[in-house]
């Protein structure tokens, strides 16, 4: 009998989906020891983007958080997810993606989820090599996308390729929520027969509502390592729940290495903090053929409404929707993962709120459009949109522009000089220094209680912010407790 391993994406891809990555530090704290010991292989914590978040909007401090959760969760290995660039929207210079995998590895991170935007195994190679140079093991993305370029024997080759590499695993990434059933019976047998025996892990979405069966399919056809959430954020845009992965794993006859029970005060957590905090959460979807024309992946879902509401303009989401499937076509069909998935977004926005399309492009897009993001990615545009974009007034200034290497002492002088440790470069770099110390001075981040023994409290706190109830009772026994409403 099989036994089938999980990877738990709550602390990193469950909240980025359905929460637009606002879980706190002091949210995490209360169940980090209950998700350390239930048994997962490893555990996400963050991404390349998360940093700039939790600076700029949460006021709290990325490298004190991998602190505090490595002494809470000492058995599980820490890991985090990187892309082509540590600054992810932006041409990174080399030393301080080096500079990033040493300050991780130094904060007790034991694995890196590699991806590069395009499959290219250049870009894995570089930063497999960061990862190894200061003891991180590696888990490179083969990242699943839908075009007719997306063929199997393009799975193939590049499984070769990444099977090729110093790496712990490979990981089957779809994060658009793209594959189903059918497709894995199809293409996980392409991809073990490429792998040269190494471990294979699937990552999948819920957002077309297809999530829990594609990881059902993926244990049947070889995969033994599945990437899951933790309910309230599991479902939804984000991975599939870990309780109904294991529970028709065992149907099948596997043996699922998970510690169940452990993980209800985890769901009862969180669950009471998305009552108390008016946060979304995760249920199962409904089957919906959408993501497969414009492939937003699940984490940009929730940050795209988001940006749109805060902007007043959520009555635009189902015209920029539209648009963003019009726009990746424009670009050669990119795979739909940052950064490229932002590219797409914010141009088909662009498109949409100035009610012409491609007046203006950001200075990435044409970055893009001259090759500086990739040969093939420039060359894979519709030639009268690439033509378009660089004949911007932008486009032509850019064009002479080169992206800077500064060295490690250089960046070091940019960014602080004697007395700043490299953990403040990093965050000045990534955030901003002006952030950095908004952030410094917003002081200790907030204290979450856990829920067991928190229920009747957060229920109390959920009654009080409905309008209609006029008062609460509360009795047991001889004590009697009233709020009126006003």
């Amino acid at each position: 009998m099989d036994e089938v391993k999980f990877v738990d994406t709550t602390l990193r891809d469950g909240h980025s989906c359905l929460w637009a990555k606002s879980m706190r530090t002091g949210m995490m704290l209360p169940v980090a020891a209950a998700i350390d010991g239930a048994g997962f292989q490893a555990f996400e914590i963050i991404s390349n983007t998360n940093p700039k978040k939790m600076v700029r909007d949460l006021r709290e401090d990325p490298w004190e958080l991998l602190d505090l959760i490595r002494e809470r969760m000492p058995n599980t290995p820490m890991r985090v997810i990187c892309g082509r660039h540590v600054q992810a929207f932006q041409l990174t210079p080399r030393a301080i993606d080096e500079l990033w995998y040493e300050r991780l590895a130094a904060h007790g991170v034991r694995q890196a989820r590699i991806s590069d935007s395009s499959n290219t195994a250049a870009g894995w190679r570089a930063h497999v090599g960061y990862a190894r140079r200061v003891g991180i093991d590696p888990v490179v993305n083969l990242i699943y996308s839908l075009a007719p370029k997306y063929s199997d024997a393009y799975y193939a080759q590049r499984a070769r390729q990444a099977a090729a590499l110093d790496v712990l695993r490979i990981c089957l990434k779809d994060p658009g929520g793209l594959l189903t059933p059918e497709r894995i019976r199809t293409l996980v047998p392409v991809i073990l027969h490429n792998t040269g025996g190494k471990e294979v892990e699937l990552h999948t979405h819920c957002n077309t509502g297809l999530g829990p069966q594609c990881a059902v399919e993926a244990i049947k056809f070889g995969i033994g390592y599945i990437n899951t959430a933790i309910p309230p954020l599991a479902d939804a845009n984000s991975n599939p729940s870990v309780f109904n992965v294991a529970m028709n794993a065992r149907a099948l006859g596997y043996r699922t290495a998970i510690d169940e029970e452990a993980l209800k005060a985890v769901e009862r957590h969180f669950a009471a903090i998305a009552r108390a905090e008016g946060l979304p959460t995760g249920a199962p979807s409904p089957y919906d053929i959408g993501p497969h024309v414009h492939q937003i992946p699940g984490g940009m879902v929730s940050n795209l409404r988001h940006q749109l509401a805060s902007a007043r303009l959520e009555h635009k989401l189902d015209e920029v929707v539209a648009e963003i499937g019009r726009v990746r076509m424009d670009f050669g069909c990119p795979i739909m993962v940052t950064p490229y998935a932002q590219f797409v977004g914010v141009q088909a926005t662009m498109n949409v709120i100035l009610g012409e399309r491609y007046q203006q492009a950001s200075d990435e897009v044409i970055q893009f459009a001259l090759g500086l993001w990739g040969e093939e990615e420039s060359a894979s545009m519709d030639a009268n949109v690439r033509d378009r974009i660089l004949e911007l007034p932008r486009a032509k200034e850019l064009a002479r522009w080169q992206p800077p290497e500064p060295t490690l002492k250089e960046f070091r002088n940019m960014y602080g000089g004697p007395g700043v440790s490299d953990d403040e470069l990093l965050l000045r770099y990534l955030a901003g220094e002006d952030q950095v110390a908004a952030m410094r001075a917003a002081g200790p981040f907030k204290q979450y209680s856990p829920a067991d023994g928190q229920g009747l409290v957060s229920l109390i706190e959920d009654l009080t912010r409905r309008r209609k109830i006029g008062y609460i009772q509360v009795q047991k026994d001889a004590m009697s407790l009233t709020l009126k409403s006003g």
